[in-house]
């Protein structure tokens, strides 16, 4: 600064700053390292070979209420929104709409409202293959469900589906599931599409 060439306002800046190399404080290192051995910890411990949550969590013991339908009664004492809204709704949407070109939608669909049959051999059985729904063909897998859902509850999620997003058709009885679930007991594969699902009504 005493440079003789250095100009008045130049001598009187301060120097430059410079990055300088310093020490982590000892607290930080101290918490890096607990971190890093909780994290350690945590994934040793995690069961990851465990079955993933489906929905909310709620069993199917909570879904189904209090006590069993008793016979006659299409599902009314089963919530088929809340089993629904667990095994359906993740592919389905909440609101019916599926997804497009994936996952076909539920709302609005004629097919809903006719003969529950095909419905219920779809819920009982799966299906894979192209299925047509308002003109657009999905080709997917849709999953069976009649090892793990009884007649009637399957009869409470297909109720629930006839009477929301604009469908309106007749509640479901338990019956017909169960009847239809004896005249197909033979099958051990999903359905073959819309090709096998023409005949069922």
């Amino acid at each position: 600064m005493n440079d003789p060439h250095t100009l008045a306002p130049q001598q009187r800046e301060n120097p430059e700053p410079h990055e300088r190399a310093g020490p982590v404080p000892w607290p930080m290192l101290v918490l890096l390292v607990v971190l890093f051995g909780f994290g350690v910890a945590y994934i040793l411990r995690a069961d990851l070979d465990g079955p993933a949550a489906l929905g909310d969590g709620r069993t199917l013991a909570e879904l189904r209420g209090q006590s069993a339908a008793p016979a006659g009664d299409s599902g009314q004492a089963i919530d088929g929104a809340a089993l629904y809204g667990a095994l359906c709704a993740a592919c389905h949407q909440a609101t019916g709409q599926g997804l497009p070109g994936v996952f076909p939608p539920l709302a609005g669909t004629p097919s809903i409202a006719g003969s529950p049959g095909r419905l219920a051999a779809i819920v009982l059985h799966g299906v894979n293959g192209s299925l047509t729904v308002g003109g657009t063909v999905y080709n997917g897998a849709m999953p069976a469900f009649g090892a793990q859902l009884s007649d009637a509850e399957i009869a409470a999620v297909l109720t629930h589906v006839r009477s929301q997003w604009g469908n309106s058709a007749p509640a479901v009885p338990p019956e017909a599931v169960a009847q239809l679930r004896a005249e197909t007991a033979s099958r051990t594969a999903p359905f073959d599409g819309e090709t096998e699902l023409e005949g069922l009504q």
